[in-house]
């Protein structure tokens, strides 16, 4: 479940799940400190600004109105005849770029339409071949970039609705990638990152490729430009950073590299001429926001203009713009370069950015008694002042932490700087301490850092890339360390931190340890499948939050219920074979009652995609990487006595049909790894955590439901 901070760390957090990158680790820090950066839609569909034959289209987005207005290729072609953008002129966008304070500017090459905004050998389809303008949009602004001293990013669509070997217009957006258009899209590639100098960041977006066609134009891009960054929607988790959602600004710890893409309006990010634009002022307030609540998180904010037809940058987005730019000129110190809110805490005031010896307090609602409460904070404070006027801020300090005093005058968008002579520390927010000589670690009492797990733009879901605790005790104590695990985890290898030190253990080797199950005992109701409403894992959460919920005000599964549910077997373990198409999902739910509390290792067999809650609580969530039609997990149950409930997500987007058996796993064991003790002492804390030993890419998910690690007095 999406978690909004929740553990606070002494303070040196590790925000990166895996040690290493394609890039060096300095050029890697150099894009992570761009913050802010402008993103370019503009093609031959600025010229339509959403309006076709004298009627607007509301309909999608204005830079797929080829696809919603149901325009022929033919005649969509042949308004690139009458594009002769005049307006344009590639400085004055890169110094709007700079005079907004973003560090970097990415344009689109060639959007879904496949209308090139550059010159290629491979295609007359472009802005210099196919219009009157005869100019290549892309080499004025890359020189204009390089000039001004902004970095030049390029996005590029992987599907092509002009290509003609490329799969034809879809509702989704996620189209096969034909071997055709493959090597197509790769010499388009080849040329951008030849002819148009130092290219920061290669924005792809939409089409489903194989793994095999993702990691070809992976490499591709990084033989040919090694520190060019690759963003994740090229599929199949080969991206260098995760892309958000769109305006997503997401509430929960990322542990790699990320950016969040935002447009103006939600309705389009091309040029839509008849677009409510609204307040200038109340854009500035909602877009500097955006600005503020991403870096704080540690990503990069990637927001879109749409120029007009006829070049001209909208005079609503570009005065946002240079109002943006006038606080970062004065504020810029906040944004830039800076690390996260070390506190995982939420702020009902506003939101926090961070350098090893300072904390910038971003005041984005003025609280009523113009008190701000920093708990657990520690650390001798130098000097404390609003930036914008370097005028004093008085501070605080008891045992909870520090309260900082709003200076008269303090509004919206200010921001308040706390220096600190030496470094700083934050005592945790949560502490997992000893019962009964005990202190157990788990997946459900973890902190967690999250990526997003791709292989297309419908088929991805929130993966889990590392765990982490802190530790105390009552009492001092020696504790030994025992790491628990099933044949779920067993072959896998984990980096492990237990109290500052790292190693690498291998889930393998341990004592087998048999469980004391009643299987006997246990009644299994028949297994009922219903297909879902809404397909995607991303949502998957929530969903089937509602229908625990649902069954659970009933006392259980009603009658209504088995209406609305199809009744597919009464053996526990028989396969059932459910009819699939793209982008389709079942529930199924089991139901399983124990005379007993008891453990019970479930096996659960499943299609490409997967969730699973047990008694309400989340238990694993999952996309197999290699689109395999079929993966089996084992699971490990805590059943109470009475009634308990298996509630199951199946996702299927590449096979026809979808795979599902649930069935007690026939080795009903554990297995318990020896490491060494750990000496802890009362009132301090003691840091844990674990990832994958050498993932196969950073955005894959740990898959470790039932890994625990146990701490136990001598």
């Amino acid at each position: 479940m999406k978690q909004l901070f929740g553990i606070a760390a002494i303070v040196c957090i590790t925000f990166f799940a895996t040690p290493t990158f394609a890039q060096p680790a300095s050029e890697l820090q150099a894009w992570k400190d761009l913050k802010f950066s402008m993103f370019i839609h503009w093609g031959i569909y600025s010229e339509l600004g959403g309006v076709w034959d004298g009627k607007p289209i509301s309909r999608g987005l204005s830079e797929q109105i080829q696809a919603h207005a149901g325009i022929y290729s033919d005649t969509y072609a042949a308004v690139a005849k009458r594009f002769n953008p005049g307006k344009w002129n590639a400085d004055s966008v890169v110094l709007l770029a700079k005079a907004a304070g973003m560090r970097s500017i990415v344009i689109t090459s060639k959007h879904h339409d496949g209308f090139c905004m550059f010159q290629s050998a491979h295609t007359d389809f472009d802005v210099v071949d196919a219009t009157p303008y005869k100019r290549d949009v892309l080499k004025e602004l890359s020189d204009a970039c390089r000039r001004h001293g902004v970095r030049f990013g390029i996005y590029f669509s992987l599907i092509d609705w002009h290509y003609p070997q490329a799969s034809p217009i879809s509702s989704h957006n996620s189209d096969y990638i034909t071997p055709e258009h493959h090597e197509y899209n790769k010499k388009q590639v080849t040329e951008l990152l030849t002819n148009y100098g130092t290219v920061s960041e290669l924005w792809f977006d939409m089409g489903s490729q194989s793994f095999e066609q993702s990691k070809a134009l992976r490499d591709l891009v990084h033989t040919l430009q090694p520190n060019c960054f690759v963003s994740s929607r090229i599929g199949n988790d080969m991206g260098d950073f995760t892309v958000m959602g769109d305006n997503q600004e997401p509430d929960y710890s990322i542990g790699v590299p990320w950016q969040s893409p935002a447009s103006f309006f939600d309705e389009t990010w091309g040029y839509r001429s008849w677009q409510q634009r609204g307040s200038e002022t109340d854009k500035f307030n909602e877009k500097l926001t955006s600005l503020i609540r991403v870096a704080s998180r540690g990503g990069n904010y990637l927001l879109n203009i749409g120029p007009k037809g006829d070049g001209a940058v909208v005079d609503f987005e570009k005065h946002v713009l240079l109002q943006m730019g006038a606080w970062l000129k004065t504020n810029g110190e906040a944004i830039y370069g800076v690390q996260p809110d070390p506190f995982r805490v939420p702020f009902a005031w506003g939101s926090i950015t961070s350098r090893p010896d300072k904390l910038y307090l971003h005041v984005l609602t003025p609280p009523a008694n113009g008190a701000l409460v920093l708990p657990g904070l520690k650390g001798k404070i130098k000097s404390s002042y609003r930036l914008r006027d370097h005028i004093r801020v008085q501070t605080s300090e008891n045992a909870n932490g520090v309260t900082v005093k709003t200076p008269t005058g303090t509004t919206a968008f200010d921001v308040l700087v706390l220096e600190f002579k030496d470094n700083y520390a934050i005592a945790p927010a949560v502490v997992i301490k000893d019962v009964d000589g005990k202190i157990v670690l788990n997946t459900h009492n973890a902190f967690k850092y999250f990526s997003n797990s791709t292989i297309d733009y419908n088929t991805r879901y929130q993966s889990t890339v590392k765990e982490s605790w802190m530790m105390g005790t009552s009492q001092k104590a020696l504790y030994m360390q025992s790491l628990y695990y099933t044949n779920q985890e067993k072959g896998k290898t984990i980096d492990l931190l237990l109290n500052g030190k790292e190693s690498t253990v291998a889930l393998e080797g341990g004592e087998p340890v048999p469980l004391q199950v009643d299987l006997a005992g246990l009644v299994w109701a028949p297994t009922l499948v219903s297909e879902a409403q809404w397909s995607g894992l991303e949502s998957s959460r929530k969903e089937i939050e509602h229908v625990v919920e649902g069954i659970a005000s009933r006392g259980g599964v009603s009658k209504e219920d088995v209406v609305r549910f199809k009744k597919e077997t009464e053996k526990p373990g028989e396969i059932i074979l459910l009819p699939a198409e793209m982008l389709t999902a079942y529930y199924a739910v089991q139901e399983i009652t124990s005379t007993k509390e008891q453990p019970l290792l479930v096996e659960i067999t499943a299609g490409e995609g997967v969730v699973v809650f047990v008694n309400n609580e989340e238990q694993l969530i999952h996309l197999a990487p290699h689109k395999e039609e079929r993966t089996t997990y084992t699971v490990l149950v805590h059943l109470k006595a009475g009634s308990n409930r298996i509630v199951v997500k199946l996702f299927n987007n590449f096979h026809k049909e979808i795979q599902f058996a649930i069935k007690a796993s026939p080795q009903q064991i554990i297995y318990r790894k020896q490491l060494g003790p750990v000496e802890m002492k009362p009132g301090k804390f003691y840091d844990a955590s674990w990832r994958l030993h050498n993932p196969e890419t950073q955005h894959q998910t740990l898959l470790l439901p039932n890994l625990w690690l146990e701490s136990a007095r001598e």
